[in-house]
């Protein structure tokens, strides 16, 4: 077992002292005897234990009756996937670096120190205030659903946009750019992740979250937990789990296929609405949407070139320079020689487009 699992006999005796992971049985002559669920958790102890959480954390993961073999994986899969965004925001960062040297530019100490940057968004937070902002009318959809709730929890909330003025908010968000970017006269706002909210059951009347479960691991769970502190949960998000989804958006169907690989363990959408005991409903995206997300920008292409409007948006960064370049001189061509508008011919005239995007209410 030890030889298997690439511990020493010693870390196996010392799970088993403190519980962590415990045979099911021993022999005659006093051998531990891993049964197939023994072999499991062991797995699961060893995954966690690698990506850095203390036995203490790992003993609440795996002890955890609402959490099967699968719901583990899929959650380790996602802290895995976390790190590798991490990483290839280090790999990009240093070979900005090694190319300006390279040309004898001297980089700023603020350069020099983003290379280790610990989250996604601290390499894309900076850009936010430039491109992302409240649109009105898809506030106005997750502001009704929100209902007579007086006191709401925004999860993951980022700078604030969409948090509802006239209500009792309380922030969650765990990035440090990004609540050091939110207004002086925004909602207060704690340092947490979704993954535990550190409120009682039912504390709050509702909770959102807007444009952010996909950054999440394991989002089921963590939809759970908000469902867990508030009577109402109202999130803004996408579906990538119909039939064709890939095709509803030019972008992706034409230039940046890699977005495909981004959401390959997206949970479906009947998961999430599951997961808070409601339903979604389509939310469709006005021409001149104010709010730079991905998809905003489908009827003014153009702006997809701008190196201002990508660094705001988590896609370009996942995807990585590569496909990041060759998706932007692949659309500047089209663009210059008028194969996108004959492509997308049918879009110009419409004045809301259906892409995916969901509120999910309960």
């Amino acid at each position: 077992m030890a030889e298997l699992a690439g511990v020493s006999v010693r870390t196996l005796h010392h799970y088993d002292r403190i519980g962590l992971v415990p045979p099911s049985a021993r022999t005659a002559a006093g051998y531990r005897v891993y049964s197939p669920s023994d072999i499991e958790r062991l797995r699961e102890v060893l995954g966690y234990r690698r990506l850095g959480f203390g036995l203490r954390e790992i003993a609440d993961l795996v002890d955890d009756p609402a959490t099967d073999a699968v719901a583990h994986l899929r959650r380790l899969r996602g802290l895995l996937q976390e790190q590798r965004d991490r990483v290839a925001g280090m790999l990009t960062a240093i070979d900005e670096e090694l190319e300006a040297r390279a040309m004898g530019i001297r980089t700023t100490p603020e350069n020099q120190l983003r290379v280790f940057g610990a989250q996604l968004y601290e390499s894309i937070g900076s850009a936010y205030p430039a491109t992302r902002r409240t649109e009105q009318r898809i506030a106005a959809r997750i502001w009704d659903a929100l209902g007579d709730a007086r006191t709401v929890l925004n999860v993951g909330a980022g700078t604030g946009s969409y948090e509802p003025p006239d209500r009792e908010v309380i922030a969650v968000e765990p990035s440090a750019v990004m609540r050091a970017q939110r207004p002086a006269d925004a909602a207060p706002c704690v340092a947490a992740g979704a993954e535990r909210l550190p409120f009682a059951d039912q504390s709050f009347d509702a909770a959102m979250a807007v444009s952010t479960v996909h950054h999440w691991p394991d989002p089921v769970a963590r939809l759970g937990e908000m469902r867990r502190v508030a009577l109402r949960v109202v999130v803004f998000t996408y579906d990538a789990s119909s039939a064709g989804w890939l095709q509803r958006f030019w972008l992706t169907r034409d230039y940046l296929p890699e977005f495909a690989g981004l959401l390959a363990d997206w949970p479906s959408l009947a998961d999430m609405t599951r997961a808070i005991g409601g339903r979604a409903e389509p939310v469709l995206i006005p021409w001149d949407c104010a709010d730079g997300f991905f998809e905003a920008h489908w009827r003014r292409p153009e702006a997809y070139l701008d190196e201002q409007v990508r660094r705001a948006v988590s896609v370009w960064t996942r995807v990585g320079p590569r496909a990041e370049q060759r998706a932007v001189d692949s659309l500047r061509d089209d663009l210059s020689s008028g194969r996108w508008t004959e492509r997308n011919r049918d879009l110009i005239s419409l004045d809301a487009a259906e892409l995916g995007l969901r509120l999910l209410v309960a």
